[in-house]
């Protein structure tokens, strides 16, 4: 039988000579498009957007249009084309599989988002399974079980890693799953999570950890941090063409039935149907986001090699947002663990007498900065920040962010909070 291609033309390998730069970093798309402001100017766009969704990577929309012209159905064509772009498909999640340092039998299945990757997940655990998660978390991560302990905001990464032990040594006798985010999408800090995975593991439980806003950041090692499953997002990894991942252990995903019922999810169809035995086919029911997956993996590709410098640059960038918003006397910072917990480019705060809204709206108006303003789909660990029901100002930095942006959106504030 014909088999398909080794290697999609659309996606050729790279080499990097060792401690040779061939490239320069990483660039994305609109970085300097010019916005219109109140006093009929047009000034550069300062985007502090990253965490809801990060721009497009140049390598990532040079990717898409590389593979556009060879684009066809996956799996079931026999054409040139239908080959090119299965073999593509297919070699974007190996890509996504090394990304992630994933065990090499691990599931890696293409989904929309995160949100739909914890939806999956939480379809596919065992009937009775006992889910531990804290109310920190993203709704995405928080919602979708049908049988969980949500447990309080933790006062110190030492009592997350308590409270989640006691919590699974408390859940009935069967599965239990210990549920938590790697990285903050309110505060930005960093969680315990190889810690966690050590605790969930001692008590008998699987540990799925949203990585969402970690992944656009820092590198993650599943296998080396002993992740049982990781969920994220390609539009917040700089690839908004509509894919996420859910990667990992592939039994229960294989057990379960399809999340989506159609074709691709069936092995073969009668007076019964006998699903597909792999969990990646099982639960990629239709015609998949193929440019999603390929632009997911270029992102990945391109992250990969520059995680050091990427690191440093935003550490920088995040040191001067918050040195200079800790001047401002009237701007307070959100934080869970405090100021000196280790955290990735996103910084939340509120800013006193002005509603937060018209903070995002001043910004944009007058200064050309955009920022997010709301309680950012984790409504009640804002309701514990804050301790009342109020929304708060988020800046997220990204590959495009530069200390030009990080100043006018200090000195709009210091503007703003002056009036």
């Amino acid at each position: 039988m014909p088999t398909l291609l080794a290697r999609s033309p659309i996606t050729p390998a790279v080499t990097r000579p060792e401690g040779v730069r061939v490239r320069p970093l990483p660039r994305v798309i609109g970085a300097d498009v010019p916005v219109p402001v109140r006093d009929g100017r047009r000034v550069p766009y300062a985007n502090f957007d990253y965490a809801a969704s990060a721009p497009c990577l140049e390598a990532v929309h040079e990717a898409v249009t590389r593979a556009l012209p060879y684009y066809s159905s996956v799996h079931r064509g026999a054409g040139y084309a239908s080959q090119v772009t299965t073999a593509a498909y297919e070699d974007a999640r190996e890509t996504v599989r090394s990304f992630l340092g994933a065990w090499r039998r691990s599931a890696v299945v293409f989904t929309r988002n995160t949100t739909d990757s914890m939806n999956l997940l939480a379809h596919a655990v065992p009937a009775g399974t006992s889910v531990v998660v804290f109310e920190s978390e993203h709704h995405a991560s928080l919602l979708p079980w049908k049988r969980a302990v949500r447990l309080p905001a933790p006062a110190t990464p030492a009592e997350a890693l308590s409270a989640a032990d006691r919590a699974l040594r408390g859940c009935p006798i069967g599965s239990r799953l210990l549920v938590v985010t790697a990285a903050s999408n309110v505060t930005g800090e960093l969680w315990p999570i190889e810690e966690l995975a050590h605790v969930a593991h001692r008590n008998g439980a699987r540990i799925a950890v949203d990585a969402a806003q970690l992944v656009p950041h820092r590198p993650l090692d599943m296998t080396a941090l002993g992740l049982d499953y990781v969920a994220f997002s390609g539009h917040k990894l700089y690839a908004p063409f509509g894919a996420g991942v859910l990667a990992g252990r592939a039994d229960w995903l294989r057990a379960a039935e399809p999340y989506l019922r159609g074709g691709g999810a069936s092995a073969s169809v009668g007076e019964t149907t006998r699903w597909a035995p792999s969990a990646e086919q099982r639960h990629e029911a239709g015609s998949p986001n193929v440019l999603g997956a390929l632009a997911l993996a270029a992102a990945c590709e391109t992250l990969s090699p520059d995680w050091d410098e990427l690191a440093a640059r935003e550490e920088a960038l995040v040191a001067r947002l918050r040195l200079g918003l800790a001047t401002l006397p009237h701007v307070r910072e959100l934080t869970l663990w405090g100021e000196r917990a280790p955290r990735v480019g996103i910084v939340s705060f509120t800013v006193d007498g002005w509603n937060a809204r018209d903070v995002a709206l001043t910004l944009s108006d007058e200064h050309g900065v955009g920022v997010r303003d709301g309680k950012f789909c984790a409504h009640p660990f804002v309701r514990h920040l804050l301790g009342e029901d109020r929304s708060a100002v988020r800046a997220s930095i990204g590959i495009g962010t530069d200390e030009e942006h990080i100043d006018r959106l200090l000195t709009a504030l210091a503007a703003l909070t002056a009036r």
